[in-house]
């Protein structure tokens, strides 16, 4: 019965530590970099909403502060920002009361006048992506150049260019230039699989410096601790059961121990018989013989017993 509950016990922290919810940042409009004084909102979506996903950040200025504390407007899982500053500029995810979070955006809040409206999340291989080149104050469609790692991709009349059934080859820093206007910040874009998500590589010249992990690795990593500490705390209640058991199989030898106490309370005795044989010839013969007896200390009395050899008269 009892291997039977630990079993159980063990299907149900394994069950538990693999149904972790993950939960998905969007940000709305979809664009990694914004004007100063535009109006943003982020958003925690997830299938089940009672995980208690919370809107965190990292900035230059503050590290891991959640949304209402001195920047956005918590509602629900959805966090606006009415006025966005410079200094918002950072890492922004979500993270729940068990600990894992989500994946990360990076926003850039520029004060000048051009910026690059590219995907905020990680593209599939093979779709299509449009990247737009805007001022803030002119029409969005003045010819820009854009740029990939530095160099030159193309120009475009419009301000506006696509790039077909992207690949792997196309993740990199991204930024434009529209003349006469100015340069927009760089952008990172992250091309997929469909299957086989990969975050930024090292390289990636971080905006701001930032203490958290990579999205892809922390829920993993996350992942492993839980499962170690249910495979731990089964070992424990395991090792728990079997000192109990060994502790109630004690209790039978503690019993027979204390009746062997009582049999070692043995006291031996010597009895010397003198047997008279011939009349007339005396021969004493001494037999020892030895009487053991398994008495208590308390059922012990002593006595003395003379033994005398009656002569026959002549």
């Amino acid at each position: 019965m009892k291997e039977t509950s630990v079993l159980c016990l063990l299907f149900l922290i394994s069950l538990l530590s693999c149904t972790t919810n993950q939960a998905r940042l969007t940000v709305s409009p979809s664009s990694s970099q914004f004007f100063k004084g535009d109006f943003v909102s982020l958003s925690c979506e997830e299938d089940d909403s009672s995980a208690g996903w919370t809107l965190r950040r990292n900035t230059s200025k503050r590290q891991k502060t959640q949304c209402g504390d001195g920047w956005g407007k918590p509602a629900g899982l959805i966090c606006n920002i009415s006025y966005i500053d410079t200094w918002d500029s950072g890492v922004y995810w979500c993270e729940s009361r068990e600990g894992p979070i989500s994946n990360m955006v990076n926003l850039t809040v520029t004060g000048g006048s051009v910026i690059l409206q590219s995907p905020v999340l990680p593209v599939m291989e093979g779709d299509d992506v449009t990247l737009l080149c805007k001022t803030k104050t002119t029409p969005s469609n003045l010819p820009a150049a854009f740029y990939k790692d530095g160099s030159l991709i193309r120009k475009q009349p419009t301000g506006h260019m696509t790039i077909q059934h992207v690949s792997r080859s196309d993740e990199g820093l991204y930024k434009c230039d529209i003349s006469g206007h100015g340069e927009s910040p760089s952008s990172w874009i992250t091309v997929t699989g469909e299957h086989t998500p990969t975050p930024p590589p090292t390289s990636t010249p971080p905006l701001i410096n930032t203490s958290i992990p990579a999205p892809a690795s922390v829920p993993l990593l996350l992942h492993m601790l839980i499962s170690f500490a249910s495979v731990c705390i089964v070992v424990l209640l395991v090792l728990l059961v079997l000192l109990v058991r060994r502790c109630v199989h004690r209790k039978p030898e503690a019993d027979i121990v204390g009746e062997d106490d009582i049999i070692t309370d043995v006291m031996y005795s010597d009895v010397k018989t003198t047997i008279h044989q011939q009349p007339i010839r005396r021969s004493t013969e001494t037999d020892s013989a030895v009487v053991y007896s398994a008495v208590r200390t308390e059922d012990v009395s002593y006595g003395q017993t003379t033994i005398r050899t009656r002569r026959p008269r002549l």
